[in-house]
């Protein structure tokens, strides 16, 4: 389980302005139950600011009022709402330099098997430019005459479950 910021601060305010049990404070905080029994007698962290995890956003007061009425009730840190968890973490398509030689294969192949799929849908699969697939698609390519189209998934370039997104955005979109 994970433990808040500042565990002690936070123990020390939750000791000061709830009335949690000391065990309940002690597994929210990952810290020893004769540690908060220190803290409250005053003994601990004397002088120690407490931090309000309502306001740092780390418990609700609903949180903390429904393990007031249940003293066997544990207490559970709200997951904090990022960028990253709203819209997803962008992934950057970066490719090895060993496999780089066989993306010219893979666009050729998704050229040939889906045609209904866009320059930007392939650039953004296979992590590639707008003019890479051009030269491909008019055979002005530096080495057109070894292009042979291979399936992205067995070079590595992508998972199948992206081809597979991929292909179904670009069927939606062409149906509307």
């Amino acid at each position: 389980m994970t433990t808040p910021l500042m565990p002690k601060a936070t123990a020390v305010w939750l000791l000061e302005n709830t009335t949690l049990t000391f065990s309940q404070i002690a597994d929210f905080c990952g810290l020893h139950i004769l540690e908060i029994q220190a803290i409250a007698d005053g003994d601990s962290a004397t002088g120690m600011i407490g931090l309000n995890p309502i306001t740092s956003g780390q418990l609700t007061m609903v949180e903390i009022k429904r393990c007031e009425s249940d003293p066997e009730a544990v207490i559970i840190l709200t997951t904090p709402v990022t960028a990253d968890s709203v819209l997803g973490k962008k992934r950057s398509r970066y490719t090895p330099v060993s496999k780089r030689q066989d993306r010219p294969d893979a666009i050729a192949w998704l050229l040939k098997f889906h045609p209904e799929l866009t320059d930007a849908i392939i650039c953004q699969l296979l992590g590639t430019t707008k003019n890479m697939i051009k030269s491909i698609k008019t055979k002005t390519h530096w080495n057109s005459a070894n292009i042979k189209a291979k399936s992205p998934v067995t070079l590595g370039l992508c998972t199948q479950a992206e081809l597979d997104i991929a292909i179904k955005h670009a069927a939606a979109t062409k149906e509307s």
